[in-house]
């Protein structure tokens, strides 16, 4: 069968959904009513990010919350707002997005890059303990994909060494461990509202946390060192302009009501391409398990594994010619020079840098599409990857 990168008949000619989605008649009414009011900034006296603060709050059990820009600063916010200081050491996973690390060089932290569990890809306990120091403050697992950490050992580590944990949960919108949703399971958790999320209003962010001094802190961090009630021109801490909009809060404060329905869509896209791949003689690739523990999986991503030798390069090339577009993924935290030069430290991590050879992902927008239409995924694979064929540039 000739590959379409060689001329041949692609799987599939039709677009994938884009993302995001169409505003809805519930975004539409409240972004105009807050246009309409002019009360466009988050202290001018609208409702729009106090009720989507609060919402956010409550889903994820935490109590309180703060909006912010975006994620990297709300893990920033965190960190500060939770004690960390110039000089102490953040425990990151080493198969990330390179703003856990950045957010902590932004706090004046040290990143510390662990490696990650070598099936599920979720921050490893047991690295966590042995990259602990003197100096290490916190421990940010990453809910990677929208799946959930294994924040029972994580938060056992965190118990002995009296260390806080800041859940960076910036892709898991609604994923649950052991029927708790993430981001209240630590001492603050930090959610993304990119461009690419599953909630979305183009940037910003949200910081939610259990503790109300802790909440005051990271409200403090995020409000111009203010505090909480205080005056207005009062500033007895440094800190920061984060906030986020009302027209970005009234973007995303009607998802709320369908964010369930759409993790369900991306659940039963992905089970189908499990089942698809399952069927592929040899089974050349498989989907990356879940963590123990997970109870809800909002499939921000789809993480496949190819278990054959494959040019990786001519692999995502041919994929994409066959209509069916793959992101390869993260390089290890360790190998991206700009954090080692900004102080960044990194032991060996063997699972993240074999994730970064044979773990590609199938993105969030790709898996809103028919479950039925995860056969593509699986056909496209089994026509560029057959059983028992190692293929490159050069057999291709």
């Amino acid at each position: 069968m000739t590959l379409a990168l060689h001329g041949g008949t692609p799987v599939r000619a039709t677009p994938w959904p884009a993302w995001p989605p169409p505003l809805d008649d519930a975004q539409r009414k409240l972004v105009m009513a807050v246009l309409d009011s002019g009360l466009w900034g988050a202290t001018q006296g609208g409702s729009a990010v106090a009720d989507l603060t609060a919402a956010f709050a409550r889903r994820s059990g935490a109590g309180y919350g703060v909006a912010v820009g975006n994620a990297t600063l709300g893990l920033f916010a965190a960190l500060r707002g939770l004690g960390v200081e110039a000089g102490d050491e953040v425990i990151v996973p080493a198969y990330t997005f390179v703003a856990s690390a950045t957010a902590v060089l932004l706090a004046g932290a040290v990143p510390v890059i662990a490696d990650v569990d070598p099936g599920d890809l979720h921050l490893l306990a047991g690295a966590v303990e042995a990259a602990i120091t003197g100096r290490t403050a916190a421990i940010m697992p990453v809910h990677l994909a929208g799946s959930p950490a294994d924040m029972d050992a994580l938060n056992a580590v965190a118990a002995r060494h009296g260390l806080k944990v800041v859940e960076d949960a910036a892709q898991a919108h609604g994923a649950a461990y052991k029927g708790r949703p993430v981001g209240g399971l630590g001492d603050a958790g930090v959610y993304s509202f990119q461009a690419s999320k599953a909630m979305t209003a183009g940037e910003g962010g949200l910081i939610v946390c259990r503790e109300e001094a802790d909440h005051e802190a990271i409200w403090s961090v995020c409000n111009l060192g203010r505090k909480l009630g205080g005056q207005w021109y009062g500033h007895p801490a440094v800190g920061w302009n984060l906030r986020l909009t009302e027209i970005q809060a009234a973007l995303l404060l009607p998802w709320l009501e369908r964010l369930e329905e759409e993790i369900a869509r991306r659940e039963a896209f992905a089970a189908e391409a499990e089942r698809g791949l399952a069927a592929i003689p040899g089974r050349p690739v498989s989907v990356v398990p879940q963590p123990p523990g997970t109870t809800r999986d909002s499939r921000h991503l789809l993480m496949l594994r190819v278990h054959v030798p494959f040019d990786r390069e001519f692999f995502l090339a041919a994929m994409a010619a066959e209509g069916v577009p793959l992101d390869g993924g993260y390089p290890p935290l360790g190998t991206v020079s700009a954090l080692t030069e900004a102080g960044a430290r990194a032991g060996h991590c063997p699972a993240a840098e074999a994730a970064s050879r044979e773990v590609v992902w199938m993105r969030q927008s790709m898996l809103m599409d028919d479950s039925a239409h995860a056969a593509d995924l699986v056909e496209a694979l089994a026509k560029v990857l057959p059983s028992g064929t190692a293929r490159t540039r050069s057999t291709l």
